[in-house]
């Protein structure tokens, strides 16, 4: 299969208004996702909320499933969580810490998650092991390797780093894990939707994921997955109704699967529009999808390196759909500000989201300009077009 980008366009309303380089923020939903989405609001204002779930239930069970066949995830090991980080939570403050038990992370950790381990840092006295980059400025895997002990208790990779396009070798670091006996969980928050996830390839026991960024979902929605054989290494950090059972007057029961992370209370609608998105991935191909996207951000690359005084920050052997740079020139906000002048969405990559990143490299605050498979050709040169015209104006 090929994608028809112009059908990829027509469908895609804010097409017609923006050039969306902000996907890895929140990517431009397609009309079949902004139809389940709104079509479900509708239904609930007409005939109650309760009433529009229990009528929604097959398409509602459906994300599920959809979901399950592109991670290649088995039934029961999916849970529906209101964002990426809190599914990234619902792992890491589940786990039962003491004091010594060391995590291993990479230098690209996303904010979010080095905070909660600097918090039970704080709160049970883990200690935190940070594997530096190697030669290509992916993760050390060798020293990822060495780094576990005994004590170690949980390695943390995030799999695509939010400031730049480096795909993390999350497969190799997975049969480390798996030789080691050490849990692991994949911060893939950029990176499914842009490209192939295959949990049992990757050999993760636990993966984060959203729904806004490159599967174009709605917003405040995200995914956890959980290997069964990995269930009960975990004890969910919060209960309700719906993750257990209430059985005895002082006795629970955990609900089956993945379930048990989730609460009863969510945005019914966006689920709903999430698995419509998954859905719409797969009907249009996602490898071509993929293809498109690291394509793209490749020529990007390539022609925002020949403007001179900018410079492209991105590393990795593998790169995905995120490109950032910045210039000698001109300033990063006043260049966001005048590209969303010209109607081209970018986003700033701020040093604070990747802390130990932009300290060890010495990053400046950089354009974060991040592609879809909905992107054109002519949208990378009118983008670089822009962009050397606010470079050379200042």
């Amino acid at each position: 299969m090929s994608l028809d980008v112009d059908v990829l366009r027509s469908v895609t309303p804010g097409c017609e208004h923006v050039i969306h380089f902000n996907n890895a923020g929140a990517g431009l939903m397609p009309e079949s996702v902004i139809d389940a989405l709104q079509g479900h609001i509708t239904r609930e204002a007409i005939i109650g909320g309760y009433e529009a779930h229990a009528a929604a239930d097959p398409e509602y069970q459906d994300t599920y499933r959809a979901l399950e066949e592109l991670l290649g995830a088995k039934q029961g090991e999916i849970a529906l969580i209101e964002n990426a980080t809190r599914a990234w939570d619902q792992v890491f403050y589940g786990m039962d810490f003491n004091p010594g038990d060391r995590v291993v992370t990479a230098q690209a950790s996303y904010a979010s998650n080095y905070l909660a381990m600097l918090h039970q840092k704080k709160r049970h006295g883990i200690e935190i092991d940070v594997i530096g980059n190697d030669e290509h400025g992916q993760v050390d895997v060798a020293a990822l390797e060495a780094a576990l002990t005994e004590r170690t208790r949980l390695i943390c990779l995030t799999h695509i780093p939010t400031n730049g396009g480096l795909i993390n070798p999350a497969a190799e670091v997975g049969a480390i894990a798996n030789q080691a006996g050490v849990p692991y969980l994949l911060d893939a928050c950029q990176s499914v939707g842009q490209v192939a996830i295959d949990v049992d390839e990757i050999g993760c026991d636990f993966l984060s994921g959203t729904g806004r960024k490159y599967l174009r979902g709605p917003r405040g929605t995200g995914f956890l997955y959980v290997r069964t054989a990995a269930l009960d290494l975990i004890d969910p950090p919060f209960l309700d109704l719906h993750a257990a059972d209430w059985v005895e007057m002082d006795e629970y029961v955990l609900g089956p699967g993945a379930s048990r992370f989730e609460n009863w209370e969510g945005f019914v609608a966006g689920k709903i529009a999430l698995g419509t998105a998954v859905r719409y991935l797969q009907e249009i191909g996602p490898e071509d999808v993929y293809a498109r996207i690291a394509d793209l951000a490749a020529l990007l690359r390539e022609k925002l390196s020949l403007i001179e005084g900018v410079t492209v920050h991105d590393l990795g052997i593998r790169k995905g759909g995120i490109v950032t740079f910045s210039s000698e020139n001109i300033d990063a906000k006043a260049l966001q500000e005048g590209l969303a002048e010209a109607g081209i969405n970018v986003n700033l990559a701020f040093p604070k989201w990747a802390k130990l990143d932009a300290d060890t490299r010495g990053l400046p605050l950089m354009i974060r300009a991040s592609v879809h498979a909905y992107n054109t050709e002519e949208e990378v040169d009118e983008f670089v077009k822009r962009v050397a015209i606010l470079n050379d104006l200042r």
